[in-house]
Parts: structure tokens; C-alpha cells; sequence
């Protein structure tokens, strides 16, 4: 089991965006088997383009999890507003943790940095949506445990 100590938790830079590309994909691979629809476009290469260029345009954070200079797992968010939140808030796009490294506190310290992020800019509140499928009760249950409720309604969406 790796000590707590060796865990670093940073604020990403965009020519991180190949190590972190990665860790999106496979985020997005669990939540494709677990709900067994192929919901997301993955493409390495665009993804990773993609990364980089949102970190650069400074509305896209991302906070990475690392031991021994290794990326094991990656938070983001994104600024928005609204005159239901009373203002800015930000919204947790991406969480995850490689599998052999989960249950180490990794989740938690990734959570906790972007609540200090959101407190230095001033934001009322944090969300997330998780999946409502059965599959995903131990994430709802993870974000209970980090003193998220539950907001209202279902997130919907529409292609354009």
C-alpha cells in the first residue's frame, strides 16, 4: 500500500495533457462498460489535443494525482454561473483514479483541492452528476462522504 506522504496532489499544465488524456479515456472506458452504452467519442490523439488546449485557455483546471512522478489520478472543473447558484460556482467535469490506487484518500485530497480552489475564487458551490445507474452508487456514495447533496433533476443533453 503506498503512503499518504507520496501522494502528490498539483495543479496540471497544459504539456501534461499527454499524461493526462489517458486517465479521461480510461474514466470513460469504466463508465462505457459499466452502463454498456458507447456514449463518448475516444480518440487519443484529439483527446489529448483537446486538454491541452482547454488547460491553456485557463477556463478548463485540472488537479493531478501523482506518486513517484506517476499521473494515478486527475480531477477537473470549469467556471460557471447562474442566478440559481448566486453567482460563480464550478462544476467537476472528471474524477478518476486508476484502479490499483483507489480507496487510498487520492479521491478525497483531489476533492478537497478543488474546494480550496473554489473558495480562493470566490465560488458559492461546487457540482457534480454521476450516472443515476445502480453501477455508480459507490461514486454517489463517495461524494456524499465529501458533503455533496443531492441538487435536483437528471442531466440531459442534446447534440448539436
Amino acid at each position: 500500500m503506498k503512503n499518504q506522504n507520496e501522494i502528490k496532489i498539483e495543479q496540471a499544465y497544459p504539456e501534461e495533457s499527454s499524461r493526462l488524456a489517458p486517465l479521461v479515456i480510461a474514466l470513460l472506458n469504466e463508465i462505457m462498460t459499466a452502463s454498456g452504452a458507447s456514449s463518448f467519442n475516444i480518440n487519443l490523439e484529439e483527446m489529448t489535443a483537446r486538454c491541452e488546449q482547454f488547460i491553456n485557455s485557463g477556463s478548463y483546471i485540472v488537479y493531478k494525482a501523482s506518486i513517484n512522478n506517476r499521473a494515478v489520478g486527475l480531477i477537473t472543473l470549469c467556471e460557471s454561473l447562474s442566478l440559481y447558484a448566486e453567482g460563480t460556482y464550478g462544476i467537476i467535469q472528471e474524477l478518476y483514479v486508476i484502479g490499483g490506487f483507489r480507496s487510498l484518500g487520492i479521491g478525497k485530497r483531489l476533492v478537497n483541492a478543488v474546494k480550496a480552489y473554489g473558495k480562493h475564487k470566490g465560488w458559492k458551490r461546487l457540482e457534480v452528476t454521476t450516472p443515476p445507474l445502480p453501477e455508480f452508487d459507490r461514486t454517489f456514495s463517495f461524494y456524499e462522504k465529501q458533503g455533496f447533496s443531492v441538487a435536483g433533476g437528471k442531466k440531459m443533453k442534446i447534440p448539436l
